[in-house]
């Protein structure tokens, strides 16, 4: 990530949500391995910093090709500024300058991009926000009935804002580690078709 887009993510606004960041490279020809080390290098680095979710290199879908895509989380815009504005990441990134062709490509995700965001990493831009809708209400609404059902016993006793707060936490929690991963998965070809000049893959 060059220095314009540093200076971006630095100036985000203030929000305690977690924010996903996709960065966008292509590495010099017979750098492939380098770039690969120093992008690893540079998350696992990343993991020691404070509000860290995760983060993952995705290698280009065909043979020699050369467009690489990093994409890490933290919980807040705070945290993500404290790391991009850091010192290791600094030294990470003047490594990858070196071996990388032309601007970085940033895209900061928030709310529903985010739970999209590995699958869209692949094909460099999230689904139309109708169909993350559409596919977010399909995991909704039943994982709501199902954890509704499971736990309405044990929550009977409580206040109904307690009874809320405790299902849709579940819920969130269903989402976003498996529901949604599941569903991403199952309706790709509609989520992300492929361009119509493209062959179909062998």
């Amino acid at each position: 990530m060059g220095a314009r887009a540093s200076r971006a993510l630095a100036m985000t606004s203030p929000r305690s949500a977690p924010v996903t960041v996709l960065v966008t490279r292509r590495v010099r020809a017979g750098h492939e391995a380098d770039f690969e080390q120093a992008a690893n290098g540079m998350i696992a680095a990343a993991t020691q910093f404070e509000g860290h979710l995760g983060g993952y290199l995705i290698k280009p879908d065909t043979p020699g090709g050369r467009l690489y895509q990093t994409l890490f989380a933290f919980d807040s815009d705070a945290h993500l500024r404290a790391w991009t504005t850091s010192a290791p990441r600094r030294a990470f990134l003047d490594r990858i300058a070196a071996i990388s062709e032309g601007g970085d490509g940033l895209q900061i995700l928030s709310g529903l991009e985010t739970w999209f965001a590995l699958p869209a990493a692949r094909v460099r831009q999230p689904p139309p926000r109708y169909k993350m809708a559409v596919v977010t209400w399909m995991g909704i609404f039943p994982s709501v009935m199902a954890i509704s059902a499971l736990v309405a016993p044990w929550l009977a006793p409580i206040h109904p804002a307690l009874s809320v707060l405790v299902v849709t936490a579940l819920v969130t929690i269903a989402m976003t580690w498996a529901v949604m991963p599941a569903l991403a998965r199952l309706l790709a070809p509609w989520l992300y078709p492929a361009p119509a000049d493209t062959p179909p893959r062998q």
